[in-house]
């Protein structure tokens, strides 16, 4: 969690379509490192205690209107700004800059930008793609696959069967985001998001068979670039002396970054599909999150709910009767 990460200013420049008005140096050797987006309002005034140069600058509609009205002092109202030398400033609007920011940026190596998006629209992409750029990332070995809108991360040992249910599930028109190690990020205090490494996108590794290409056999509707992970199926050999979960009454949880997870722990040993109960597995998971358990619904109408902890309130209409 202590490591920070950085974008090239390049990428930002080509993911959000940005026109370059002024450049210190190389895009590519201008860093940005942190997802927060600034308006330099109360800023343009004077008042600098709380400015931080490692944000991006928007100027929109509003903070053109307040320099248009000062043309004869804007000159004066910007360089103490520029001069804490920040990143970047983007105008948005497809306004042209006025020639005085120009030249402050000129003279305080600032990197000016234009982009012809509104100002919120462009600034919640730009938070939207930080976030996911900069975001707390580690790598996990396991799979990860798509089931019916379902992220759901496989682990378990080296040969349980992982890469085999993945490819089966595949087949029944699931979709595989990462093979052998997945990358993980956590977006959002609530929210992680999966994805492969570059260069082993794509590919998978199945014993007795070797490397194949998922995207090449099965058509590109069967990978996904990224998906949001949403439980855990930790699958290892079956102990005839374990006793496993048969009920579903209470949710494992497990840590990823700080995010709690839901985790099933499945047994594995020859006869199971495990393909189909990884399926039922994610539907009973939407279930779960939409408010309704099983296991509670038949104990209580069995009249044994006196110990069960209050059900989630149910955040769908789409639910059993």
């Amino acid at each position: 969690m202590s490591t920070k990460f950085t974008v090239k200013l390049s990428a930002i420049i080509k993911h959000h379509h940005l026109t370059p008005v002024y450049l210190p140096k190389d895009a590519d050797e201008i860093l940005i490192t942190t997802p927060e987006i600034s308006r330099p309002g109360l800023e343009l005034t004077g008042f600098l205690n709380y400015f931080n140069g490692e944000k991006i600058q928007v100027i929109g509609n509003t903070e053109r209107a307040y320099l248009t009205g000062r043309k004869a002092e804007m000159e004066a109202m910007l360089d103490p700004l520029f001069a804490l030398h920040p990143a970047v400033m983007v105008v948005a609007h497809g306004n042209e800059p006025f020639p005085a920011i120009v030249e402050a940026a000129k003279k305080h190596g600032w990197s000016l930008l234009r982009t012809d998006e509104v100002t919120s629209s462009f600034m919640s992409a730009l938070i939207s793609n930080l976030n996911v750029e900069l975001a707390p990332r580690i790598t996990r070995h396991g799979v990860l696959v798509e089931v019916y809108g379902v992220g759901v991360l496989l682990m378990g040992e080296s040969g349980v069967g992982k890469s085999e249910t993945a490819v089966e599930l595949v087949k029944r028109g699931h979709r595989l985001i990462a093979d052998d190690a997945v990358e993980i990020r956590r977006v959002s205090p609530k929210t992680l998001v999966g994805s492969s490494p570059k260069n082993i996108r794509h590919f998978m590794e199945l014993r007795g068979i070797g490397i194949i290409n998922i995207r090449r056999l099965f058509g590109v509707g069967s990978v996904k670039l990224t998906e949001s992970i949403d439980m855990i199926a930790n699958l290892e050999q079956w102990d005839s002396s374990k006793v496993y979960d048969r009920m579903g009454i209470d949710t494992t949880y497990t840590e990823i970054l700080e995010n709690k997870v839901p985790m099933l722990t499945i047994p594995v040993k020859p006869g199971r599909n495990l393909a189909v109960i990884i399926e039922v597995a994610a539907m009973n998971q939407r279930q779960k999150n939409m408010g309704y358990n099983a296991a509670h619904d038949l104990l209580s109408r069995l009249g044994m709910t006196e110990d069960l902890p209050e059900p989630p309130i149910p955040q769908s209409p789409d639910m059993l009767d």
